[in-house]
Parts: structure tokens; C-alpha cells; sequence
């Protein structure tokens, strides 16, 4: 089993659900294609607003290389400073500027340099999917709980692209849904969970 997550702060703020982000800047995909940059994302999309300190206990890492991962993001448009929610000058709060990404390499086919940094951010994204899959796969039985409530599917269909578009529109609109839905206050315990799916064209 992983750590259990380290809070950012005491007591989380209210965080406002945010349109999607979609991705057209070389700049941005390349900053996304670098695994630190991503789990720093991720520990945001996770625990909300962060400071750099935070956020590098959150992941093993320095603070001083948290401080510049997250300037790089800033500078790619992906996460914004949030001051209000300083205590004092000293404190830099972040934050996630959308909870959502997504881009399309169709839309900027004629920049091969946006077409390489999104193959290089996709190519890390599914590593890292497979990554924790098999750290999962290999802890699943120290958490018997866990590993009878989780799950794993396939299936085979026969669609169009746009009834794929489709599909993969409404299984989002699940996922946020779940994701968005305010927290019960029922004292029961619950710790992140990650869901992802992905459909493309393929052959028995």
C-alpha cells in the first residue's frame, strides 16, 4: 500500500468546480511531460491549494525543487498562485487552474513541436497508469478491503468515432460526478482512488 496522503492544510478550503482546460500550447504539454511535474499536479488535484513545502513532503521531494517545477507550471499556464490563502507574506500558495486537461493532436498538427510534447506527456501519462497498477497489483493483498472493492474491465464494441466521442462523454460525466460530489460527513474513512479508462480502435 502507498502513504496515506499528507494534508495540505488545516482545514481544506472550498474548492469550486472549474471548467476544463484545453490544452493547445507546446509550452504546456512539455511541461507536463516531466513525471515530477505531473505527480505535482496530481498531489494538487488530490489535496487541493498547496504550498511548495507541502506539496514536497507530499512527494518525497525537495522543496526547492517543488519551487521550481511549480514556477514551470505557472509559467505553462497550468497552476496559479492562490493568495488569499496566506497566513503571512512568506507563504505561496498554488493551485490548479482547471481540475480537467485534454488535448488533441489534431488540433495542432501543424506544430510538430505541440505534436511531439503531447506524444512525450501521453507517453508518460500511460506509464504512469501502468506504474500504479502494478504497485497496486503488487500490495493489493496487505489491503483485503481495498482489493475486493476494487475493479477492472474490458469490453469489446463495435462503434463509430463519434459514437465513441460519445461514450467517452458520458463515462467522464460518471467520473467528475463522483469526483465533484461533496464529501459525506459520516466519520467513514476514504482515501484516493483512481479511476481511468481508455477506448480506441483495436483487434482480437
Amino acid at each position: 500500500m502507498t502513504e496515506p496522503p499528507v494534508p495540505a492544510h488545516e482545514p481544506a478550503p472550498e474548492r469550486t468546480p472549474e471548467p476544463v482546460r484545453t490544452v493547445t500550447e507546446a509550452k504546456a504539454l512539455a511541461a507536463l511531460a516531466n513525471p515530477y511535474r505531473a505527480r505535482l499536479m496530481d498531489a494538487l488535484k488530490v489535496d487541493g491549494p498547496s504550498t511548495a513545502s507541502a506539496l514536497a513532503r507530499r512527494t518525497g521531494q525537495a522543496v526547492g525543487s517543488a519551487s521550481h517545477h511549480l514556477k514551470v507550471l505557472h509559467d505553462a499556464g497550468l497552476v496559479a498562485e492562490a493568495p488569499e490563502l496566506a497566513r503571512d507574506r512568506r507563504e505561496r500558495w498554488w493551485r490548479l487552474v482547471a481540475p480537467r486537461l485534454r488535448w488533441s493532436r489534431q488540433e495542432f498538427a501543424q506544430d510538430p513541436a505541440a505534436v511531439t510534447a503531447a506524444q512525450a506527456a501521453e507517453a508518460l501519462h500511460l506509464q504512469r497508469q501502468l506504474e500504479r497498477v502494478r504497485d497496486w497489483q503488487a500490495n493489493a493483498e496487505s489491503a483485503p478491503e481495498w482489493d475486493r472493492a476494487a475493479f477492472s474491465t474490458e469490453t469489446w464494441v463495435h462503434l463509430s468515432p463519434a459514437e465513441l466521442a460519445a461514450m467517452g462523454e458520458e463515462l467522464t460525466a460518471v467520473l467528475v460526478r463522483w469526483a465533484e460530489r461533496p464529501r459525506p460527513d459520516d466519520d467513514v474513512e476514504r482515501e484516493p482512488v483512481l479511476v481511468f479508462a481508455r477506448g480506441f480502435p483495436a483487434q482480437p
